[in-house]
């Protein structure tokens, strides 16, 4: 054996998030798998698809045995579009990407002022429809910087300027805002255990808030953020009017700055707020599958600084070494030294650049790139 091959009989273990612009975690863990069996063809391999609450997290709750359910909701811009969410028995999985995700949007066109979450809260109340009492909201790769204001008013909330007449749609809109009144929310939340999934701490608004981070990937301009940021802080002055004190302590609460302040909405409906691959590696059964194992392949498309800071790898890994189990990852591209993958638990990691330098080529090809290192781990630990 080789480079500190598996001893006992092996049983491999693919928990990987998406390759994303390239394969899904599904078609990441399919390849893995075949590269794998070109050099061990009766190897046993279990797949769990994992994400980190964003986009594509709907999907790893069905490749781990979620029922999927469709809806037609309001997207970021106001048209209809068809979201998903999974469910299993009373437990649903909502990805909020799924209704004002930036994959909703024209390749090259933003609308940072204006989209909406509506369809955000149209899939949560499709998710209490079904009889979820858990709730699991994924957020992340979001259109929006609304602070959730269109999910809460999809599930009751009013938001009145001066006229009496609703704001409208989008952050920038809320600096309009004259009143709040949330008597009228769905009820039903009152007893549903409601998590929030993310992997970032963000407060709502300030340098750190959602605007400042994360706007500029949403097209906002230097102009916009400022715009968006005073018009979050002037909300959330406003909700503190109609619900008190507890409006401002959430706005400044870790998490209240995910996908635009959506977070900050669900944390007004009363949601926990959980990292997201932590709560996803719960919902998904990754610990008896984890004690099947005795190698654990994980990756994404980029291992790089963001990886450490709650993504799906780093989730898997970090679990991996509490249990004592060997891990690899596999990558499109690798930006860590291999001490730095050490201390988070990651024995080696193959990335496909190593095979296909160009990223023009390399993406395209990532499937096939993928199964041949995949069979160069099966070599090094398995055979």
């Amino acid at each position: 054996m080789t480079d500190g091959a598996v001893t006992e009989v092996a049983r491999v273990l693919v928990a990987a998030d998406k390759f994303k612009g390239s394969l899904t975690a599904v078609q990441v863990a399919e390849r893995v798998t075949a590269g794998l069996r070109r050099v061990v063809p009766e190897l046993e391999v279990e797949t769990l698809p994992v994400a980190d609450g964003g986009d594509g997290t709907v999907a790893a709750a069905v490749a781990a045995g979620f029922e999927r359910r469709e809806v037609t909701v309001t997207g970021p811009v106001g048209d209809s579009v068809t979201a998903a969410f999974a469910l299993r028995g009373t437990t649903a999985v909502v990805e909020m990407a799924e209704a004002s995700g930036l994959q909703l949007l024209p390749a090259g066109v933003f609308a940072p002022l204006t989209a909406t979450t509506y369809g955000s809260g149209e899939l949560l109340r499709a998710a209490l429809d079904a009889g979820a009492t858990t709730i699991v909201f994924g957020v992340g790769g979001s259109a929006t910087t609304d602070g959730g204001a269109g999910m809460l008013a999809a599930l009751g909330a009013r938001f009145l300027d001066a006229a009496g007449e609703p704001v409208g749609p989008g952050g920038a809109a809320l600096a309009e805002l004259a009143s709040a009144d949330l008597t009228d929310v769905d009820p039903r939340f009152a007893d549903v255990d409601f998590v929030l999934a993310s992997d970032v701490d963000n407060p709502l608004t300030g340098p750190k808030g959602c605007a400042a981070v994360y706007g500029p990937q949403k097209g906002a301009s230097p102009k916009d953020v400022e715009t968006l940021d005073a018009a979050l802080g002037h909300y959330a002055r406003v909700l503190e009017k109609a619900i008190g004190p507890k409006a401002a302590e959430l706005a400044a609460s870790p998490g209240a700055g995910g996908a635009g302040g959506i977070g900050y909405g669900a944390l007004l409906l009363g949601a926990s707020f959980r990292p997201g691959i932590e709560l996803m590696l719960e919902v998904l059964g990754f610990a008896p599958a984890l004690e099947r194992a005795t190698l654990v392949i994980t990756g994404e498309g980029s291992l790089d600084e963001q990886t450490l800071h709650g993504k799906a790898p780093a989730g898997v890994a970090a679990a991996a070494r509490a249990a004592g189990k060997e891990v690899v990852a596999v990558c499109g591209r690798l930006a860590l030294p291999p001490e730095t993958l050490g201390a988070a638990g990651i024995r080696r990691a193959y990335p496909l650049s190593d095979l296909e330098p160009d990223p023009a080529k390399s993406i395209p090809d990532a499937g096939p790139l993928l199964e041949q290192v995949s069979a160069n781990i099966a070599r090094d630990f398995l055979s």
